[in-house]
């Protein structure tokens, strides 16, 4: 389906279609992103909501095999342009993954990572950068006497925050989330909601989840994938209280997926 475009859109797709080898995923996906907002990808699984969000900042050139046609465009800019510089795009587009994924390093050097990929070496930013970021990643407060232990002595959920805070370290102006608490439990599930409720005064963000009340909750604007198609996409409050296609009713309302 076709939906209209802003001109004040973050992000664009545009006509996009995907193929992983000779097997079509996805199908003339067109959407728009504003910017500071919270957009979350719904469906069944299989049906191209985790494959559209890493095409936002190109993880699936990573992938042997695939290929698209069709325009994504940041801020206008198509970001798969020859011209554009894929780590940029990557800074600039932050993803956070469903299974947290520390590197076996300190708290701090977790999180000072990508800076100094970058090629920051003052330690007074990088300390700043430390506590900007797991402040805003909700975890300043629990880890601040013990920057230097192992993340990996980290609960799952506060894993999970320091690598949105990680995310956060290169200041990106998107990001991405695919499915960042379904491995969590109820308590930490309320944390990342309520942070990412908090991050988006800041960042423009899309989540794929599977957990139709979490979209509820966290997303201005909801997307319906279903076999690699997009069905429909709207506000939230208008996509599950009146949602225009009988596809997306059944499915918000479990008669399947």
């Amino acid at each position: 389906m076709s939906e209209p475009t802003s001109a004040k859109a973050k992000i664009r797709v545009d006509g996009v279609n995907f193929w992983y080898g000779p097997k079509q995923a996805l199908f003339d996906m067109n959407m728009s992103i504003a910017p500071r907002s919270v957009t979350a990808f719904i469906g069944p699984s299989g049906c191209g909501k985790s494959t559209l969000l890493r095409l936002l900042n190109r993880m699936c050139d990573l992938v042997e095999g695939t290929r698209h046609t069709g325009t994504i465009s940041l801020d206008g800019t198509d970001i798969y342009s020859p011209a554009l510089d894929t780590i940029d795009l990557r800074r600039r587009v932050g993803m956070v993954f469903q299974k947290s994924n520390p590197f076996p390093k300190s708290i701090y050097e977790n999180v000072v990572y990508g800076p100094r990929m970058a090629g920051v070496r003052d330690r007074a930013r990088l300390d700043f950068l430390v506590e900007r970021c797991l402040t805003q990643g909700a975890l300043w407060n629990e880890v601040k006497d013990r920057l230097h232990a192992s993340a990996l002595e980290l609960s799952g959920g506060q894993q999970q925050r320091l690598c949105i805070a990680r995310a956060l370290a290169t200041e990106p102006e998107v990001l991405l989330m695919d499915e960042p608490a379904s491995a969590l439990d109820p308590k930490s599930t309320q944390a990342i909601e309520e942070l990412v409720g908090q991050l988006k005064q800041q960042y423009t963000i899309a989540i794929v989840t599977h957990n139709m009340q979490q979209a509820a909750r966290v997303s201005d604007q909801t997307a319906f994938f279903f076999e690699g198609k997009l069905i429909e996409v709207g506000s939230t409050e208008q996509i599950f209280k009146a949602p225009v296609q009988k596809q997306t009713e059944d499915y918000i309302r479990g008669r399947f997926g």
